[in-house]
């Protein structure tokens, strides 16, 4: 290849910097040799123009400044190095690698080149070296440069605990809405599309959460079987928005896009969260392709083996482990994540499997240096922090053990709401703990109700209706003979007694649904609904969906009358959610420690009426419980210092199959009660009333909502 000469450049900011008159390349390696900048032609990008050293090699960093390259240059690294795997170096220069600071990456992996830096089915594997060139498989990074006009976009700052999060994917969302143009369906702009956005403010959602959108890989053992990795969760380029969601183009088109959806969903006062996954990425272990890291340098971005660094570590089940205990590693993360805030404007993160970012070389830490970053930043320690409390590695299970500023999936929110429902005994003590926003996971730490992601169904796993449907996982459209996904013990056939027709089924499945959705919305912490469960959307029993880019992942929007009804139904209990201080408290029940009994903030009743005693909640079998919120008891100021003394509610829970007679606590509790949710009717509530005293009958497997209006007798604000 023909050189030309490079300037010395500098060694930040890190990627491919456009000055005006020239692009600025910066990356980092700490073990390389010599480091290449490659270019390629806009028109064939496989074809490569020139190579050119970069010159400067300064504090592991590698620069130089090209004059004369403009914005849209497509480009690439080689690294040059020892290759001996043994001591965990894998440079080969014959292999083309992505920037790890690219912006906007243009084309596919193409696993029919040779993507590996070894030659494959040789005895040793991995240890043989191949001199192909991959560069025609492998994605090109842009040169861009950051000239989207804003018009004034602000965040639109969400209180945690006026927060509903709706976990969706951009594609499945959109991909079949009747109403979004063809060419945007599955897009970005399909998501800022007005109908969507219009569903979301009617859902009462103040955020989306985002499966990857990061530029992602599809594994190989997937494309063979004319399969793809449509969650996402395998990373190429942290900086990057995938493509494949954009209708503008793979030149920089893509982020343009996006940053135009994050705007359109600001201005319905909706924030945007990003589910992020810096826990491993998409090369694998120490058989997967060489496409970046890895080709960079190795031992720096990936946990190794300390005694066998040829193999790596991994807590991710994916075949290697992000290494956040290496500065350049780390900084790599914080650098990402600020600029998702800052450029493009997002509002927050949920981490996957957040647990492998918290290890330091000895195990999980909550001082490991990964969240000492984030507590100390002032841009991100500012943002909604979410965290997925889990790994698969030794200990890996950390539901609320991280530190504050962060909240996380509460699994045992999810577990124990199951339970009941299914009639599970011995969950009193759980079911109190969770419907009031787990004291038990995050009092002690220092933080509040908010901490909790409450959600009964997520991505991972089944559907609302598969959930309530399905007795066993139907994973067979992947491929494995159904071996694949969790065996879900919380799954079944609605507990439906005796031999009973199909109708009867369906309508106590509809119940169920009914019962899921109110728990969550009447539930202490941060709700998040899965996108789709409004509508019963099903996966017909896939709880392993992940590679399901079809109608079996996407949202279907075309809705029978029960579909309708579930909607119309899961409006109204957002609407309860917000008009109701009582149900999104900052702090935590105070409860019995309260002066006056008749001002508790939270009481727990039997069925007879009465309080709920030590040995009532250690009983075995407590199939019915009622609790009450006192909203005038708490005098909740909102962000302006305005009092918010809301409603009282009374709410009665029957998971036994059979019905049951709740007697109404005395007169001092309330005088008068009006039922404004019963889960065990299809419609809207008839609103009738019942004096304190008197007896509602609450259905089998079902749930009712009683308000007494609020009253002038208050605590001292919050």
């Amino acid at each position: 290849m023909r050189r030309a000469e490079v300037l010395p450049g500098k060694p930040y900011p890190l990627g491919a910097t456009y000055l005006g008159n020239g692009v600025n390349f910066a990356v980092f390696s700490e073990h390389a040799r010599k480091v290449e900048v490659c270019l390629f032609d806009a028109e064939q990008p496989s074809r490569e123009l020139r190579r050119y050293v970069l010159p400067e090699h300064n504090q592991h960093v590698w620069h130089g400044f090209i004059p004369g390259l403009q914005t849209g240059t497509l480009y690439g690294f080689r690294a040059h190095g020892a290759y001996e795997p043994r001591r965990g170096l894998r440079f080969n220069p014959h292999k083309l690698l992505v920037d790890p600071y690219a912006r906007a990456l243009h084309g596919q992996v193409d696993f029919s080149s040779p993507l590996y830096a070894y030659v494959l089915g040789d005895e040793e594997q991995d240890l043989s070296f191949d001199t192909r060139d991959s560069a025609p498989g492998v994605p090109k990074a842009v040169v861009l440069t950051d000239d989207f006009d804003w018009e004034g976009d602000s965040a639109p700052s969400v209180p945690w605990n006026r927060t509903l999060l709706y976990e969706a994917h951009v594609k499945g969302l959109t991909r079949l809405h009747p109403a979004v143009p063809e060419h945007q369906r599955g897009t970005y702009a399909g998501l800022a599309h007005p109908a969507v956005i219009e569903h979301l403010k009617r859902l009462g959602v103040t955020a989306v959460e985002l499966l990857p959108i990061h530029s992602h890989v599809d594994e190989p053992f997937l494309v063979n079987k004319g399969l793809t990795n449509y969650w996402g969760y395998s990373t190429l380029g942290y900086f990057a928005p995938d493509a494949r969601f954009s209708a503008s183009g793979s030149r920089g088109g893509q982020v343009v896009e996006f940053k135009a959806m994050v705007k359109a969903l600001h201005r319905a006062g909706i924030e945007v969260i990003l589910d992020v996954v810096y826990n491993h990425t998409c090369e694998g272990n120490h058989l997967g392709p060489t496409l970046s890291f890895k080709g960079l340098d190795n031992s720096a971005y990936y946990r190794l083996l300390e005694k066998d660094p040829r193999y790596y570590q991994d807590f991710t089940g994916t075949g290697n482990s992000w290494n956040a205990t290496h500065p350049y590693a780390l900084k790599l993360v914080m650098d990402s994540l600020r600029y998702w805030v800052r450029e493009m404007h997002v509002d927050g993160f949920r981490f996957d499997l957040a647990t492998t970012l918290g290890r330091d070389r000895h195990g999980y830490d909550t001082r490991a240096a990964f969240f000492q970053m984030v507590h100390q930043d002032p841009v991100l320690s500012r943002v909604k922090l979410i965290a997925e409390p889990w790994d698969v590695g030794d200990f890996g299970y950390q539901v609320g053990n991280f530190p504050v500023v962060w909240s996380e999936w509460n699994g045992k929110y999810r577990d124990t709401i199951r339970r009941f429902w299914k009639g599970d005994d011995r969950q009193a003590a759980e079911i109190g703990y969770r419907l009031t926003g787990s004291s038990d996971l995050y009092a002690l730490s220092g933080r509040k109700p908010t901490a909790s992601v409450n959600f009964i169904t997520a991505h991972d796993g089944f559907t609302l209706h598969d959930l309530v449907t399905y007795s066993q996982k139907h994973n067979e459209a992947n491929l494995e003979e159904n071996r694949d996904g969790a065996n879900d013990n919380h799954a079944w056939n609605c507990g439906v007694e005796g031999e009973t027709t199909d109708a009867v089924i369906n309508q106590l499945r509809e119940q169920q649904k009914r019962n899921f959705l109110a728990t969550l919305f009447l539930s202490q912490g941060v709700p998040m609904l899965l996108a789709g469960d409004e509508l019963g959307r099903t996966q017909r029993g896939n709880n392993n969906a992940y590679c399901q880019d079809n109608p079996l992942s996407w949202v279907d929007w075309n809705l029978s009358e029960s579909q309708h009804k579930l909607l119309d139904f899961t409006v109204q209990l957002s609407q309860l959610r917000r008009a109701q201080p009582v149900l999104s408290k900052r702090k935590f029940f105070r409860g019995s420690t309260i002066w006056d009994s008749k001002l508790k903030d939270l009481v727990w009743f039997r069925p007879d009426g009465l309080e709920m005693k030590k040995e009532d909640w250690e009983k075995p079998v407590v199939p019915s419980i009622g609790f009450l919120l006192g909203g005038d008891a708490i005098a909740t100021p909102d962000d302006e210092g305005n009092r918010l003394v809301g409603d009282t509610l009374l709410v009665l829970m029957n998971a036994h199959h059979e019905p049951i007679t709740f007697h109404l606590p005395a007169i001092e509790w309330g005088a008068d009660w009006e039922e404004v949710v019963n889960t065990g009717q299809s419609r809207v509530s008839p609103h009738t009333h019942t004096p304190a005293g008197g007896s509602v009958v609450v259905a089998g497997r079902a749930l009712v909502v009683l308000r007494r209006p609020a009253t002038e007798q208050t605590l001292p604000r919050e």
